[in-house]
């Protein structure tokens, strides 16, 4: 079972270059618990680069790039399939 809606969507967020940029996402219930994932610009985001962590829900970026900019999804997945949130932009100035 994967439900639909996300328990939280993503916000958008702006940060200053330099600073850490967290975006929190808590996907829609499901059986078996859903795993999260981060989609930015509809591609998924490699975890093992030094600056991104995720961690239950939380994508955390820190020192803050204005590459890192763009349209953050939360994707939630489990055996039956997967679902994207709504998506949130992240400004870096």
């Amino acid at each position: 079972v994967l439900r639909d809606d996300f328990r939280q969507n993503p916000t958008d967020v702006v940060v200053a270059a330099g600073e850490p940029a967290i975006l929190e996402c808590q996907p829609p219930r499901g059986h078996p618990e859903p795993t999260i994932s981060w989609k930015k610009d509809k591609v998924r985001i490699d975890d093992k680069e030094e600056r991104i962590s995720i961690r239950g829900g939380k994508l955390m970026i820190s020192n803050t790039r204005k590459s890192d900019a763009g349209m953050y999804t939360c994707v939630g997945t489990n055996i039956v399939g997967e679902r994207d949130s709504d998506p949130a932009e992240l400004t870096v100035f």
